[in-house]
C-alpha cells in the first residue's frame, strides 16, 4: 500500500510533521511504514519559462537558440527539442539546478544530474528546458506530455512559478506494510484515520452527498444473486450521457502519486474510489448487457472466458461470475470481460460495487492465473457497508466532473447486514493487560479518535463495521497501547505468585557449578568455622585485615573458633587429603560464604560474601585455570575485556605467577599458582593452582540476554604478526594496543606462538599473533588492511617491539 502525503493532508489538513517524523510515529502506532521517497528528491531550481523567440543555431541543423523569460530575466537556452514554439510555457532548469532523469527516461546515478550554464556548439546556454522524463516521470502518469519533446504547461500558469509544484511533484510517497486483518488500511481514508489518531489532529473525510436525477435505476437494470454465500452484497447504479475525457489535473496527480496511470475520467474515477475507500469497482457498457439484467452465479466446469486483457481463462464451478441475461461479462472480484469493456463511444455505463467472499476470490484468482489489484483487496474480506458508500462516491464524482448524468436510485441486493459489534468497556482489564495506569478519560478519547462509539450509560463500545479486527478485550487493549504509546508503557514484572525459575543470583551460581563440573571439577563441602592458625599456614601478615574475624562465642574447639574471611583453607585441605591418599589430577570447587566483619569487636552482622573457589593439582598449569575462569565469565555475559594484572601482593600465591582479575575497573577475583611454602604447609607435593571469584562483585555485571548477530556475510582477511618483544612487555599490553589501533574491522587477535631461546636476544622473547579483520557491511580492500596494520605497528613500536625478520 502506497499513499501520497498530499492526498493524506486533504483529509488531515492540520498535519504538520517531517517525512521521518511521519514514518516513525505511524510505525510506532502500528501502521508500519516500510520507507518513503520524495518525488522531487532530484529536482532543483526548476521554474516556468515562456519562450519569447526562436532562432536557428548557426553551427547545428538540429539545434535552436531560444530566448526564455523566467520572470526575473530573459535567458538564452540552446535546445534540440522538436516541439518548441514561441509563446509556450515550459519547465526550465536554471544554472546550478538538477534533473531526475534522462530525456529518454534512462536512469541516472543517485542524486540526479546537475545542470550548469555552458556552451552548445559555441553558443552560450544558461539552462535547460525539460521533458517529463527529465522531471522523473513519464507519459503513463502525465498523458498530456508530448511523446517526444519538452513538457508544455497550460497558458494560464504564471511565468517564474515553481514548475515542480505545478506538476504536483513536491510530495512524498510512503510505502506501508499492512497486515491482512487491517483491511480498512488498504484505503487512503483508513490510513488518514490512523494518521489523525496518531498525531491527535482532526480527521476530515469527504462528504458524500446524494446524487441522481428523477429517474429510477430499476428501469435500466435488475440484479439477481444466485450464490449469496459468495456475494453477500451487490450494488449497481447507472450513468447516462457519458462524456469520455481526460480527468482533471488534481485527480491525475493523486493517482500518479499512488502509482496508478491516469487513463480517462471514467476509469480514473473507479481507480480513485478504490484507492480512497478501498472498494474495488467495475464499470460496464450498459448497451452490452443483454436483457438489462445482471446475474451473479457460479461458473460451469469447463467453460472459458476472455478477460479484459484479451486472455482466455478456464473456469470451474468454484469461480463466481458476473453474467448478463445471456453470457458472462466479468470474473467476479478479479477482472471484467472483453465483451463488456468501456470504449470511447460508450453512452450509458453500469457501475458495480460488491462484496465477495474473500477466500473464494483468492482461490479463483490462483486457479485463473490472474491476480489483480482488485482481487488482492477482495481476498482480505471487505466490509459490506462500504459497497454502497463507494458507489455513491463514484456517482458524486461523475456529477462533479461533468462526466455524465446519474440516474436516481440504487440497485442493492444483499443478505441481512450483521449488527455492529458491541463490546463492554473494561478499563481495568486493559490496564492489567498492559501494566499501565491509563485513565478512563484518556482511553475514551483514544477510542473516539478511531471512531469507536462509547455509550456512557451502558459502558459499552460500538465497533464500526470497517474495524473487523476488533473482536475482544485484548484487541481493545492493543488500541489503547498503540495510541497511548508503546514507549510510554513502563517495564514491569508479570503478576502472580508462582512465576517459577531461579532468582538471577542463584542462576549465576548454578552456572558456576555447571561450568566447574563441565571442566572436570568436583564440588567440595567445607566448614565456615576455622582455626586462627590458618592465617599462618597461608602466610597472611600479622597486620592483614583478613585476620580481623568474627569469633565464635561457644566454639567446638580452637580449630573451629572463628568465621573464615578467606575461602582457601577448605579447598587446600581437601586437595591435601586427596594428594596424601595418592589421588592424581584432582580438581575441586566450592561455592561458599566468607564473613567479613564490619568492625571489631563485632557489633553488627558481618558482610557475607559468596566465593566461587577453584583448585587443582596434576595435569594443567596457570593458563588451564585461567581458561576455566574465562569459560565461566563468558557464560554469564561478561563479554567485555577482562584484565589480568600481575600482582605479587597475595602472600599465599607464587609471587611471579599470580594475577588479579578486574572487569570495568572493578576487582572481581584472583588466580595463580600456590606459593611453594604454602604447598609444604598443606603437605601437597605438586604444583597447585587456585582461583577465587567474588560473586557479589561478579553478579552485577552478569546477563543471560544473548544477542544473535547472524553468520558473517563478508569474508575475513587474516594477517600473521611475528615480533621480537622485550620480556618486560606483557601479552595484555600488546593486545590492548592491537585492539585500540585495529579499529572496528578487527574481529579477533589470537596469540599462537611464544618462544625464548638461543635465536632470540637476551632479555627478549618472540611472540606471534594471528589478526583477523572483517567488515559487517562490505568486503575489505587491501587499503583497509594496510591502514589498520600500519596503525598497529606504530603503536607496537612505542613498546619497543620490532617485527621479526
Amino acid at each position: 500500500m502506497n499513499t501520497a502525503l498530499s492526498w493524506i493532508k486533504a483529509y488531515v489538513p492540520d498535519l504538520q510533521c517531517t517525512d521521518q517524523e511521519y514514518m516513525d510515529a505511524m510505525t510506532l502506532t502500528g501502521t508500519k511504514v516500510e520507507g518513503y521517497e520524495r518525488r522531487d528528491k532530484n529536482l532543483e531550481k526548476i521554474v516556468v519559462g515562456r519562450i519569447e523567440s526562436i532562432e536557428r543555431h548557426p553551427d547545428a541543423d538540429k539545434l535552436v537558440v531560444c530566448q526564455v523569460n523566467i520572470g526575473s530575466e530573459v535567458i538564452q537556452i540552446v535546445t534540440g527539442a522538436p516541439n518548441v514554439e514561441v509563446g509556450q510555457k515550459v519547465p526550465v532548469v536554471l544554472d546550478g539546478g538538477r534533473v531526475a532523469g534522462g530525456h529518454d527516461g534512462s536512469p541516472l546515478p543517485e542524486g540526479g544530474i546537475p545542470i550548469k550554464a555552458g556552451k552548445l556548439r559555441g553558443v552560450p546556454s544558461a539552462g535547460m528546458m525539460c521533458s517529463i522524463e527529465e522531471l522523473g516521470s513519464d507519459r503513463n502518469f502525465y498523458p498530456e506530455a508530448p511523446e517526444n519533446g519538452i513538457y508544455v504547461f497550460p497558458d494560464n500558469v504564471e511565468v517564474g512559478a515553481d514548475a515542480v509544484e505545478l506538476l504536483g511533484l513536491h510530495d512524498t510517497v510512503f510505502e506501508y506494510e499492512i497486515t491482512s486483518n487491517r483491511v480498512d488500511c488498504y484505503s487512503l481514508l483508513g490510513i488518514a484515520r490512523e494518521v489523525a489518531a496518531t498525531f491527535k489532529v482532526p480527521f476530515v473525510p469527504p462528504v458524500i452527498r446524494e446524487t441522481g436525477n428523477g429517474e429510477d435505476v430499476h428501469s435500466y437494470i435488475s440484479v439477481e444473486v444466485q450464490d449469496p454465500d459468495l456475494c453477500p452484497r451487490y450494488t449497481a447504479r447507472v450513468v447516462k450521457n457519458v462524456k469520455i475525457a481526460p480527468s482533471p489535473e488534481w485527480m491525475r496527480r493523486r493517482l500518479a502519486a499512488s502509482g496508478i496511470r491516469p487513463i480517462n475520467n471514467l476509469v480514473d474515477i473507479t481507480n480513485y474510489v478504490m484507492v480512497e475507500l478501498g472498494q474495488p469497482m467495475h464499470a460496464y457498457d450498459l448497451s452490452t448487457i443483454a436483457g438489462k439484467k445482471i446475474v451473479v452465479k457460479r461458473a460451469t466446469d469447463g467453460d472459458t472466458f476472455v478477460t479484459l486483457d484479451g486472455q482466455t481463462r478456464n473456469l470451474d464451478s468454484g469461480m463466481l461470475m458476473i453474467c448478463d441475461g445471456e453470457k458472462p461479462v466479468g470474473l467476479a472480484g478479479i477482472m471484467g470481460g472483453e465483451n463488456s469493456m468501456i470504449t470511447d463511444q460508450v453512452d450509458t455505463v453500469l457501475f458495480e460495487a460488491a462484496t465477495f467472499n474473500g477466500p473464494n476470490i483468492r482461490r479463483s484468482a490462483k486457479r485463473a492465473g490472474l491476480r489483480t489489484d482488485a482481487s488482492g483487496i477482495f481476498e482480505k474480506g471487505l466490509d459490506p457497508r462500504n459497497a454502497e458508500v463507494a458507489i455513491n462516491r463514484a456517482c458524486q464524482l461523475i456529477e462533479e466532473l461533468g462526466c455524465g448524468e446519474v440516474v436516481g436510485g440504487i440497485v442493492d441486493v444483499k443478505e441481512p447486514l450483521a449488527e455492529l459489534r458491541v463490546l463492554p468497556f473494561r478499563p481495568d482489564k486493559y490496564n492489567a493487560l498492559l501494566g499501565t495506569d491509563i485513565s478512563e478519560e484518556d482511553m475514551i478519547a483514544i477510542f473516539e479518535k478511531i471512531e469507536l462509539v462509547y455509550d456512557v450509560s451502558a459502558r459499552t463500545l460500538t465497533i464500526p463495521s470497517f474495524r473487523q479486527d476488533l473482536v475482544g478485550q485484548a484487541d481493545l487493549a492493543e488500541e489503547v497501547a498503540r495510541f497511548y504509546g508503546y514507549d510510554k508503557i513502563p517495564t514491569t514484572l508479570p503478576g502472580g505468585n508462582a512465576l517459577g525459575g531461579l532468582p538471577h543470583k542463584l542462576r549465576v551460581e548454578a552456572k558456576a557449578r555447571d561450568i566447574a563440573e563441565y571442566c572436570g571439577f568436583s564440588q567440595a563441602y567445607v566448614y565456615s568455622f576455622e582455626s586462627p592458625k590458618v592465617f599462618d599456614k597461608l602466610l597472611i601478615p600479622a597486620d592483614s585485615p583478613l585476620r580481623k574475624t568474627v569469633t565464635i562465642s561457644n566454639p567446638l574447639g580452637e580449630d573451629f573458633s572463628i568465621m573464615r574471611t578467606l575461602s582457601l583453607n577448605g579447598i587446600l585441605t581437601c586437595l591435601s587429603t586427596n594428594f596424601n591418599r595418592r589421588n592424581t589430577n584432582v580438581r575441586l570447587y566450592e561455592l561458599g560464604n566468607v564473613y567479613i566483619p564490619k568492625s571489631v569487636p563485632v557489633t553488627d552482622y558481618p558482610d557475607e560474601r559468596m566465593q566461587f573457589t577453584l583448585g587443582f593439582y596434576g595435569d594443567g598449569d596457570f593458563f588451564t585455570m585461567k581458561g576455566v575462569v574465562e569459560e565461566f565469565l563468558d557464560s554469564v555475559g561478561l563479554n567485555e575485556k577482562r584484565t589480568y594484572t600481575a600482582d605479587g601482593s597475595l602472600p599465599f600465591l607464587h609471587p611471579g605467577r599470580q594475577a588479579v582479575i578486574t572487569y570495568r575497573g572493578e576487582r572481581i577475583g584472583f588466580l595463580g599458582e600456590l606459593h611453594p611454602e604454602v604447598c609444604d604447609n598443606y603437605d601437597i607435593g605438586d604444583r597447585t593452582y587456585i582461583a577465587v571469584l567474588d560473586m557479589p562483585a561478579v553478579v552485577p555485571f552478569t546477563s543471560f540476554d544473548h544477542r544473535y548477530e547472524g553468520i558473517a556475510r563478508f569474508p575475513a582477511v587474516t594477517r600473521d604478526l611475528s615480533m621480537v618483544v622485550p620480556k618486560t612487555v606483557t601479552a595484555g599490553q600488546i593486545e590492548d594496543v592491537i585492539a585500540q589501533r585495529g579499529g572496528k574491522i578487527l574481529e579477533e587477535c589470537r596469540l599462537f606462538d611464544i618462544y625464548e631461546g638461543a635465536q632470540i636476544l637476551t632479555g627478549y622473547k618472540s611472540m606471534a599473533y594471528k589478526l583477523t579483520f572483517r567488515a559487517k557491511d562490505r568486503t575489505l580492500e587491501d587499503a583497509d588492511i594496510t591502514g589498520a596494520m600500519k596503525k598497529i605497528l606504530n603503536g607496537l613500536e612505542s613498546l619497543g617491539i620490532e617485527l621479526r625478520s
